[in-house]
């Protein structure tokens, strides 16, 4: 059995779109659990329970390297009834921040 060349650039390019896309999801994942994290640490509730991809871009990391620059939106509340939208930013497979408002508070 032979290949051509063009069969095995098709068969490379479909592997590499599927490397993609799992590395996508992997970093989806870890953004959700920081976002899950710094709710228990801020108290504040993660509506959903899920982030969506909100912009992408390459960007260099702290050593120089290229790396995927991912910014995920996400729904919280603090209170449980109103509903706030948040931030979390990941470079590579890094969290560089969770960014959500602070609470409002009434004094008295």
């Amino acid at each position: 059995m032979h290949f051509t060349l063009g069969e095995v650039l098709v068969v490379l390019a479909f592997a590499g779109l599927c490397a993609w896309f799992l590395a996508s999801v992997r970093v989806r994942e870890l953004a959700l659990a920081a976002v899950d994290r710094a709710g228990k640490r801020d108290d504040f509730q993660l509506l959903d329970q899920t982030v969506q991809l909100s912009r992408i871009s390459l960007s260099r990391d702290e050593r120089g390297n290229w790396r995927v620059w991912r910014q995920y939106r996400f729904d919280y509340s603090y209170d449980g009834v109103e509903r706030q939208e948040g931030f979390v930013i990941m470079l590579g497979q890094r969290l560089q921040a969770v960014v959500v408002r602070e609470p409002n508070s009434t004094l008295h």
